[in-house]
């Protein structure tokens, strides 16, 4: 359920209709915008009337949230969520944010040269694994801390925030220093305990679609996170697994203006993952924008063919200045705009 205030209520009536929420068992999530607050109550009750809330003072409207994700719904903040990761970097406002940088971070060389580029070309994100899970045991896992810790080093230098994977709860801690935004793989969508501790956070989150999940399924993971009072969640499309086999997955395009519509998150594309092959990267992303997405996230390698891994779906640092080049014409046309 969905309290709106009216505009101008008191704190004193905010806090009454919270004190009554409570009293009912309801677990309350406060979202104030530019003219009036949001109460979003989330919790079982089959014999409770909304309708009684309706004539508390201070109460505009009272709404039902018929969809299982109740604090991803769009109705919970019509106006759209901004996510601030600082260093003057927003996702959901007007600008498209771009992230970009190798797959794995491989050596200080590779990344610093990597986020120079990348940086010149106007992405405001230097994204880079260091926990890398891999199909193969046998493949590169990543370097691990001190993988973060050049990452880190890199991004400071050219004035880049950072993102980067986090696959167990017990790594949360020792990442928080490195980096500006968690990233959920596909492959833990759903792990539950993961998404769960990153509710207990405040720092932002990169949730990426699971390779054959629906997109309720990525608003319901969605939801495990700002339950916990994490609201700084941006979504990711990054394909999903269809009989298709010519690309690495099959981009889910629609997904992007169809999650606009149901959620307030943003959502970001990813045509690196979504296609595995580097000359499909372009397209992809100069679509995903075109979609209304409210960024990207690319693989840049400064030597792809030699790259520990992902190397196919790596842009090399001129073809990535490049697309740059092609967004800030595609964004105007859609009143956005690329750094």
């Amino acid at each position: 359920m969905v309290i709106v205030m009216q505009e101008g209520a008191s704190e004193a009536q905010i806090q009454h209709v919270i004190d009554r929420l409570v009293a009912h068992g309801f677990n309350v999530h406060r979202s104030t915008g530019e003219s009036h607050t949001v109460l979003g109550a989330v919790g079982v009750h089959r014999d409770f009337d909304h309708r009684d809330f309706e004539l508390l003072d201070g109460v505009r409207e009272v709404m039902r949230i018929t969809q299982p994700f109740k604090l991803a719904s769009r109705q919970f903040r019509p106006e759209g969520t901004i996510v601030d990761l600082g260093h003057g970097v927003k996702i959901g406002g007007p600008e498209v944010v771009v992230a970009a940088g190798p797959c794995s971070v491989e050596s200080r060389e590779q990344i610093f040269c990597v986020a120079e580029c990348v940086a010149k070309a106007g992405a405001k994100i230097l994204r880079g694994g260091a926990f890398k899970p891999r199909t193969s045991p046998y493949a590169f896992q990543g370097m691990g801390e001190p993988g973060l810790k050049l990452m880190r080093e890199a991004a400071d230098q050219f004035r880049l925030s950072t993102v980067s994977e986090v696959m167990d709860p017990s790594q949360i801690q020792m990442m928080l220093p490195y980096v500006d935004m968690f990233q959920v793989g596909a492959r833990n969508m759903q792990n539950y305990y993961l998404l769960r501790a990153l509710g207990e956070i405040r720092k932002p989150v990169l949730l990426k679609r699971g390779l054959s999940a629906t997109m309720e399924e990525l608003l319901l993971s969605a939801e495990y996170i700002l339950s916990g009072g994490n609201y700084n969640v941006v979504l990711c499309e990054r394909g999903i697994r269809t009989f298709e086999t010519y690309t690495r997955n099959t981009f889910d395009l629609a997904a992007i203006p169809v999650i606009k519509k149901l959620s307030h998150l943003p959502i970001i594309g990813d045509p690196s993952h979504a296609t595995g092959r580097r000359d499909k990267v372009p397209p992809m992303a100069r679509a995903a924008v075109a979609a209304g997405a409210d960024g990207l996230i690319i693989e840049v390698h400064n030597d792809p063919d030699r790259a520990l891994s992902d190397g196919a779906q790596s842009l090399e640092p001129s073809t990535f200045t490049q697309l740059m080049a092609e967004l800030r014409i595609i964004a105007p046309a859609i009143g956005r705009r690329v750094a």
